[in-house]
């Protein structure tokens, strides 16, 4: 399984997200995607948000993005068919804060069977270990990843992972990413070999106006 901040996580949080147009309200489902711009020492990439479909997931990553919490801060792991020690074998790249202890309580678990949005090719999700201690960290995936939605075994307890969002501009710098060298020492055995060595720096993300 990811392991999001390794036992550090140790609170849930439950948020919810409204949208609304003048005085009209808006059901989550009809939210509008939300476009954001990462920008690495590597090149620029676009990504939409889909609060209608995940509110918990994207609300937890904004407030992340919108306190600048994320600049500064890397992709560090690399996970390909030739070093992955999981089952079913993925890839994909993760980032966040890594050792930098989480900023705001950990979120409830959102699913793909109640958001609909499934581990393809360039899918942005939530990194975790146990249900409910996702927090800062995220991956991205390289290629569809189906091992990684809800019913599936990449995580024992059978839950997936929380994706809530999708690259549409820039995979050619996610793969440029993906193919940096990754023998960097592991905190753990289930990480071994997939430590980049020097990890691309996400410099900012932010909402694109």
């Amino acid at each position: 399984m990811f392991v999001a901040c390794i036992n550090r996580i140790r609170l849930s949080y439950v948020g919810l997200l409204f949208a609304a147009f003048a005085v009209v309200p808006v059901l989550a489902d009809e939210a509008p995607p939300i476009l954001v711009t990462m920008t690495t020492n590597y090149g620029e990439v676009q990504i939409e948000l889909y609060p209608g479909k995940a509110p918990l997931s994207v609300s937890n990553f904004l407030r992340y993005v919108d306190g600048g919490h994320y600049d500064g801060s890397t992709f560090y792991r690399s996970v390909r068919y030739s070093n992955d020690n999981g089952r079913p074998k993925i890839e994909v790249i993760q980032g966040g804060l890594g050792d930098v202890e989480a900023i705001f309580p950990a979120i409830a678990h959102e699913s793909t069977k109640q958001t609909g949005i499934l581990h393809k090719d360039g899918v942005i999700s939530m990194a975790r270990g146990d249900v409910g201690t996702a927090s800062s960290e995220f991956f991205i995936c390289i290629g569809d990843q189906p091992g990684l939605d809800f019913g599936e075994v990449r995580n024992p307890d059978g839950q997936g992972f929380a994706a809530f969002g999708r690259v549409v501009a820039g995979m050619d710098i996610i793969h440029s990413i993906h193919d940096l060298p990754s023998d960097a020492p592991a905190y753990s055995v289930y990480v071994e070999g997939q430590i980049i060595e020097e990890p691309a720096v996400i410099e900012s993300i932010e909402r694109t106006e």
